[in-house]
């Protein structure tokens, strides 16, 4: 009688934290919309991004003093690529939005989501499985009814075309931090990540002629507070996107306007059964996302 050979140890599940993490994200995400609004009451686009990104780049810089000693070689130019491809988007979206209505800006801006597949795959080589294509197809459709389509000019002009090209960029972000985050520490590339994007933002108000943001307690409040959420949301990013695919990551992060119409609604806003029924199809996407990893193991 021969003795039976061990059996192999079954592999430990799967963390939820990265990808409880990157939900956490979206709510933060949401939370801000409001905040931005009240801010541009006494700043410019420019100027805005210029104060946030300054104060995240200060908070990421007290979280991560001690390890910029070892700030690498691929660090710094990551964070450098990042953080100028992050300002791009902001910038692309807001000239967009100079000519087009929000709601046609939210539509077009929803394109992100299956353009980070079709990135990862023409870029990466990294083709997604059949349950990330459909939690992509049902999110992009979330997110479409979310933006209330029914009264949208589907005419092309600048406006258009600009807010797409955000799109691509913000797709091309999320490829990015998942090419880079098992190489980089997320505190010490998220500090480079917000500063440069400050920079540039910086720069782009004295250029551009915007006029300095107004010394108003309101505005200090909201950038104190947005600065603060936005260093927490990058680092937060840079750590989770080690081990949550950017696909996966995509169609978590499509629970943004999710969050943002909740809170919304709790501040007085009007919520319409398309709206509602496009957040429950986000919500659906994020759940077979998470079901299909799950059978994949």
């Amino acid at each position: 009688m021969t003795a039976s050979s061990p059996a192999a140890p079954l592999a430990p599940p799967r963390s939820l934290l990265p990808d409880a993490t990157l939900v956490g994200i979206t709510l933060l995400w949401g939370g801000t919309f409001l905040t931005v609004q009240t801010a541009l009451q006494w700043s410019g686009p420019f100027g805005f991004v210029a104060l946030r990104f300054g104060v995240a780049g200060l908070v990421a810089l007290l979280l991560s003093w001690r390890l910029l000693g070892g700030l690498t070689r691929i660090e710094l130019r990551s964070g450098i690529l990042i953080g100028s491809v992050l300002f791009l988007s902001y910038s692309l979206q807001t000239s967009g939005l100079s000519s087009i209505t929000s709601s046609k800006s939210a539509f077009l801006t929803a394109l992100y989501v299956p353009l980070v597949p079709l990135m990862q795959w023409l870029l990466f080589k990294r083709y997604p499985s059949r349950w990330s294509w459909a939690g992509i197809v049902i999110a992009f459709t979330g997110l479409a009814l979310l933006s209330d389509p029914s009264g949208l000019d589907f005419g092309f002009g600048p406006g258009e075309w600009l807010t797409l090209a955000g799109a691509a960029v913000i797709a091309f972000e999320i490829c990015l931090i998942s090419r880079y985050a098992n190489a980089c520490e997320p505190r010490r590339v998220a500090t480079v990540q917000l500063l440069v994007v400050s920079l540039l933002a910086t720069t782009g108000m004295l250029v551009s002629g915007e006029p300095l943001p107004l010394p108003h307690p309101g505005l200090i409040a909201c950038v104190a507070g947005i600065g603060l959420a936005t260093a927490l949301i990058q680092v937060a990013m840079n750590w989770a996107q080690k081990t949550v695919p950017a696909t996966r990551a995509t169609i978590i992060y499509a629970m943004e306007p999710v969050w943002a119409g909740w809170i919304g609604w709790l501040a007085g806003e009007t919520l319409t059964p398309l709206v509602i029924t496009g957040a429950a199809l986000v919500v659906v996407s994020v759940l077979i996302s998470q079901w299909g990893e799950r059978q994949a193991q």
